[in-house]
């Protein structure tokens, strides 16, 4: 069986990254087998010293998708989880907004539609510079703006961790257990991951726009 996947999501400096090193650590004293994926984005930008130019996003978001599938379907190593510091959908969404290019949604939004839970950080931490990574803070409230907009128009259920420290990771384990009550069963599915509806179970269910 796949890895199930954590995707988290979220405004430049909103605790993505803690949220996601303190999530995999917590998972895996509960015994579970746990891939926690760095944001690529960062990697980039360290490799190139700047920031991605629009003809270079594309293959920023492919290379995101690529990491996670390759976690969530790993046969040398299998795991039980895949806690995600990004999807494509971030990519996409800042391509909107530095570029106005809004071509990357369409497949940015196939690729997270798959995940099994969706964290989106709310905005309620002090914003902190963090080199070519960060804009400002001007930013974080159009870039939620813009996926919320994004999730909810594609159906994609999610939920909103809000808090700091330990209580941050109190919201996104108990975002966790809810999703757990509400798994279906599912297939191996080698190159991708799946998103299935919270309120109704149905893998496929394109009617139901919830937010927990």
């Amino acid at each position: 069986m796949a890895a199930r996947v954590i995707a988290i999501v979220g405004a430049e400096s909103t605790g993505k990254s803690t949220l996601a090193r303190a999530l995999a650590t917590s998972l895996e004293a509960d015994g579970l087998v746990v891939t926690q994926l760095d944001e690529y984005l960062r990697t980039f930008c360290d490799t190139h010293g700047r920031t991605p130019w629009q003809e270079e996003q594309a293959a920023i978001a492919a290379e995101q998708t690529r990491r996670i599938a390759a976690a969530r379907d790993a046969r040398l190593l299998p795991v039980d989880v895949v806690v995600a510091d990004t999807t494509a959908l971030m990519t996409a969404v800042y391509s909107e907004l530095v570029f106005g290019d809004t071509t990357l949604y369409a497949s940015a939004l196939a690729d997270h539609r798959q995940a099994d839970l969706t964290l989106l950080m709310a905005l309620d931490l002090p914003w902190v510079a963090d080199g070519l990574q960060r804009d400002g803070p001007q930013v974080q409230q159009p870039v939620d703006t813009l996926l919320r907009g994004a999730l909810l128009g594609a159906g994609i259920g999610f939920s909103v961790i809000g808090g700091s420290g330990p209580q941050r990771l109190a919201n996104a384990r108990a975002a966790w257990a809810a999703s757990l009550r509400h798994a279906v069963p599912r297939p191996p599915q080698p190159g991708g991951w799946r998103h299935r509806c919270g309120r109704c179970g149905d893998p496929f269910c394109e009617q139901h726009l919830f937010s927990r």
